[in-house]
């Protein structure tokens, strides 16, 4: 009896993509070949288009930087986003990113006394991010594979219908783990709205 992974891996993807479009499955990827190439080019392209939205699974929020001994705060590479935690309510920093390095355009200097708190949104590899998630990037791969390789439309057209359908399972999944309230209760606290069942055991 054989095991079902319940992942897929950048072979796996790659196989995905071709397929959509109607090549053969290879054994290995094979940057040598320019399709191969092409198509690998494609899935990372999408995977980090994808993760840069800033999903919960990606998303840390109030993570504390230090700056080192020269008071700069060097930005991890695998950093897609960042903010200021609360941002939008203290003024009294604004941070980008310089030269690999955090700058605050308010005080015009990239040198800090103490540690920042901030929401960073991260890069992932392809093999380390939720199976929902990679099913997505596979089928926006394969449309955008389609619509760069091949002229047929009608194939674009369907491939985008089932990147739709990824879509909402990706949604559907990030409502879930992301336990989301527009009442806006802060971190480590909790609220149980009102429960119907409990008007029958009065």
């Amino acid at each position: 009896m054989t095991t079902q992974i319940a992942t897929d891996t950048e072979l796996s993807a790659v196989n995905s993509i071709l397929g959509s479009i109607g090549q053969s499955p290879i054994t290995t990827l094979n940057f040598q070949n320019p399709e191969i190439s092409f198509i690998y080019n494609i899935l990372s392209e999408v995977t980090k288009d994808v993760l840069n939205e800033g999903w919960h699974f990606n998303t840390e929020e109030h993570l504390p930087f230090s700056p080192d001994s020269n008071k700069n705060i060097l930005i991890p590479s695998n950093c897609l986003r960042f903010d200021l935690h609360e941002g939008q309510v203290s003024r009294s920093k604004d941070v980008v990113k310089r030269n690999g390095k955090l700058y605050d355009k308010v005080n015009h200097t990239d040198q800090f006394d103490g540690e920042l708190l901030l929401d960073v949104v991260y890069l992932f590899s392809f093999d380390d991010i939720p199976s929902v998630f990679q099913r997505f990037i596979i089928a926006k791969s394969s449309t955008r594979a389609a619509a760069q390789l091949i002229t047929n439309t009608e194939l674009v057209q369907l491939l985008q219908q089932q990147e739709a359908l990824s879509r909402a399972s990706v949604m559907e999944y990030e409502c879930e783990q992301g336990d989301h309230s527009y009442m806006g209760w802060p971190e480590n606290s909790s609220y149980r709205s009102y429960q119907p069942y409990k008007s029958l055991i009065r």
